[in-house]
């Protein structure tokens, strides 16, 4: 930590360890998205749909904070609320992501990251997005979920998020 940041908020401890972060991963993910005229015409099945997507930024000082704005917003848009959702895949590069998204939208901790976040299950860079859905659609598969919301900070304060929707 920079003598800087220790000056001008006193008030932080500065805990963010090896502990508290995830490692970094090999991975490799993909996932098949096409319009319905294509699966149609390809006579493929969906298994979902997206619902809604949204991508924003937050103030980069508090870069690990955007997923709460990029959730309220998508939210507000598709007319859910957390009640709603079956399952949450919130990325945790670092377990205050989580922890943070959660005191803000007061979801169930029992429904956030259910098969383990990435501090389990790793952060592999380029494929954490699909990862993190393909998580998700085989979690509503199995327990018969329908909807399903993801969200990743990224960097300089960014962040994206997507509700899926079990077909």
């Amino acid at each position: 930590m920079s003598d800087e940041l220790a000056r001008r908020f006193p008030e932080l401890e500065w805990r963010i360890t090896a502990a508290s972060s995830s490692q970094l991963t090999d991975g490799a993910s993909a996932v098949l998205i096409v319009s319905e005229r294509a699966a149609e015409r390809f006579d493929l099945r969906p298994r979902a749909r997206f619902r809604g997507f949204h991508a924003c930024g937050d103030d980069p000082m508090f870069m690990l904070t955007a997923p709460i704005a990029a959730t309220r917003t998508l939210l507000e848009r598709t007319g859910l609320t957390v009640d709603d959702i079956d399952h949450f895949e919130v990325n945790e590069a670092f377990a205050s992501v989580p922890l943070a998204w959660q005191a803000e939208l007061g979801a169930d901790l029992a429904r956030v990251n259910p098969r383990g976040g990435a501090i389990a299950l790793g952060h592999p860079i380029g494929a954490t997005g699909c990862r993190l859905f393909t998580t998700m659609l085989h979690a509503l598969e199995y327990n018969g979920g329908r909807l399903g919301l993801q969200t990743v900070c990224e960097a300089g304060g960014m962040a994206n998020a997507l509700v899926l929707q079990r077909m």
